[in-house]
């Protein structure tokens, strides 16, 4: 991975800690983004959950497309599980409602 990736990689993760963080969310930032092998992914919750974070050019349209007329997305990969897709005000208020 080239420097600009990763400049681009940790500002990414940088910009949702700070979002989360000015949600009430105390979530940190992972140190060498998870390249620590007891400590994979790139932003940690309270609960110990692990968050990663992924920022490309290009996004599949598919995933913003399913969120005009609905809250949620569901997408599933073959013999993958299922995957949720949601706006980040969403997933803060369900976050905070959990805790």
């Amino acid at each position: 991975m080239g420097k600009k990736s990763k400049v681009k990689g940790y500002r990414a993760e940088r910009e949702i800690v700070n979002l989360l963080q000015k949600s009430g969310i105390n979530v940190k930032r992972i140190p060498l983004s998870g390249g620590i092998w007891w400590l994979k992914g790139d932003i940690l919750f309270p609960n110990n959950r692990k968050g990663e974070v992924k920022i490309r050019k290009k996004i599949n349209r598919l995933l913003y497309d399913m969120l005009v007329d609905a809250s949620y997305g569901f997408i599933r990969g073959d013999s993958k599980p299922w995957l949720v897709v949601m706006e980040l005000p969403e997933f803060i208020e369900l976050y905070k409602k959990a805790q």
